[in-house]
């Protein structure tokens, strides 16, 4: 029984060359067996597809004549999965072109730069710095780059060797086995880092590693309007590694609360029950601000039992601008009243309140 390559490849028969390419990288890296989600049997079907319809002149054959003639392949005749061993499927299709990505090819890994671990810390400010920013002094503990060194690994003086492992090259050969069978990758040297050369005497300090843990002091810059949860990237202070970058240090600022204040956005919301006199006559209530400037900000008589009142320009900076304070303003009422309130209160019905 004759198969549907367009299906198994999930394209239509008017698929550009490109369209079909696309769908096979997919499906090829899906199934892959070398990967968790891999299925050999399912691997050999949209390749077996992909060598027919990805190759021009056996497209024109399959779509004119059900079947390929040519290069030991037919539909539903038994693929040919050799072609595979040698990093090709025949016809000018590249296996490593279509399934890199898969961690530096088959046979062949990109050289990439090294980098030290990235580390993250908590650090907790006052509400009021959060709003104003600050700078805190902090103390960690981490892999940095070895002081006594300077990062060689070699004692102060000594002078640099050959790295016999690698011969002076700074990378070596590994034989690895796949399902396409044995195959080399270029790895770096461990012993002299890719750098192909080796200290003579290894420094006491860090035994030739280049880096070692320590303490280090740390000046942290919080930014003004900061949130609580937002994180702080500091480049370069995070974990270092011999012969390649440090990685970068992440801090997670926490707010305590505040006795008065609380944030939304860019304003400031503070709560103010007044009494029911004054609710009803008006009256001052004494604000400090963030800063410390006392404001007497008047409350006029309250035509609901809930208001709020602005304060404009005292909350949150925003570059040259800020945010601006808001009074919440609700009616507190007595939870018992003595015998004259009673009769004041009396007073007030006969007047319709």
């Amino acid at each position: 029984m004759n198969k549907d390559y367009y299906k198994i490849l999930d394209v239509e028969k008017s698929a550009t060359h490109t369209d079909v390419k696309k769908a096979f990288r997919k499906l090829a890296q899906k199934y892959h067996p070398d990967r968790k989600t891999g299925n050999e049997a399912k691997f050999k079907e949209v390749s077996e597809a992909y060598s027919v319809i990805g190759n021009e002149q056996k497209r024109k054959e399959y779509d004119s004549y059900g079947k390929t003639f040519g290069g030991g392949q037919q539909q539903g005749g038994g693929f040919d999965f050799s072609g595979f061993q040698q990093g090709g499927f025949g016809g000018g299709i590249d296996i490593e072109d279509i399934l890199r990505g898969f961690g530096g090819g088959f046979g062949q890994q990109q050289q990439q730069v090294r980098k030290g671990r990235d580390i993250s810390m908590d650090i907790e400010v006052s509400f009021k710095d959060s709003i104003f920013g600050t700078q805190k002094k902090v103390l960690i503990a981490k892999v940095s780059k070895c002081s006594e060194c300077d990062g060689s690994g070699g004692k102060k003086g000594t002078s640099m060797s050959t790295c016999a492992a690698c011969n002076g090259q700074g990378k070596v050969h590994q034989t690895q086995n796949s399902f396409f069978g044995a195959f080399q990758t270029v790895v770096e040297c461990i012993e002299c880092v890719a750098t192909g050369k080796v200290p003579k005497e290894k420094c006491k300090d860090c035994r030739g590693a280049g880096v070692r843990k320590q303490e280090e002091e740390i000046t942290v810059t919080i930014p003004a309007g900061i949130n609580a949860g937002e994180m702080i990237r500091m480049g370069g202070l995070g974990e270092a590694v011999k012969n390649g970058t440090p990685g970068d240090l992440y801090i997670k600022v926490h707010v305590t609360p505040h006795e008065l204040f609380k944030r939304s956005g860019v304003n400031l919301v503070v709560e103010v029950p007044l009494k029911l006199t004054d609710a009803l006559s008006g009256t001052v209530y004494n604000l400090t601000t963030l800063e410390g400037k006392r404001l007497e900000v008047k409350i006029s008589p309250l035509k609901k039992t809930e208001e709020t009142l602005r304060v404009k320009g005292y909350g949150v900076p925003q570059g040259s601008a800020r945010g601006d304070i808001y009074l919440k303003l609700s009616v507190s009422l007595p939870q018992k009243l003595s015998s004259k309130a009673k009769d004041l209160v009396s007073q007030l019905k006969e007047h319709g309140l």
